[in-house]
């Protein structure tokens, strides 16, 4: 009973990390720009990789392979995302095109392409008012 229910375990996580992979292949195929290409090949290629990766630490049971399966999940974790940052950011510094349909660019006017700094956004009036709360609980008096 215990082999078919690790069996079928196995499976679950086969296909998912298989259609998870399938996923980020079709997203990197059909997705209009670069930004949304690599955000479909971190998250889901991370997660299939993943799957793919406890199957087989599942699957073989012996320590090293289950040691070796969750250092390759740790360092999918820790490097996926940075990779993506990365790549989103030379993509914007380079001046890549973006989809048309994109409605909103976070760093546009904010970022100086010459020294390679953002800047923080311009405070509006708004903001630079203190609200009422903050004002009376301020009062040293």
């Amino acid at each position: 009973m215990t082999d078919l229910l690790l069996d079928l375990l196995l499976v679950v996580l086969i296909l998912a990390g298989a259609g998870f992979a399938l996923i980020a292949a079709i997203g990197i195929w059909r997705l209009p720009d670069s930004l949304m290409r690599m955000h479909a090949s971190s998250k889901a290629g991370t997660l299939g990789g993943s799957l793919l990766l406890f199957a087989v630490a599942i699957g073989v049971g012996e320590l090293d392979v289950v040691a070796r399966a969750l250092a390759g999940v740790g360092f999918l974790l820790f490097t996926t995302p940075i990779a993506s940052h990365l790549i989103a950011r030379a993509t914007y510094l380079l001046g890549v095109p973006r989809w048309e349909g994109q409605v909103r660019d976070d760093l546009e006017g904010r970022y100086d392409l010459a020294v390679r700094i953002c800047r923080a956004p311009a405070r509006t009036a708004d903001s630079a008012a203190p609200s009422p709360a903050k004002a009376e609980g301020s009062s040293t008096g």
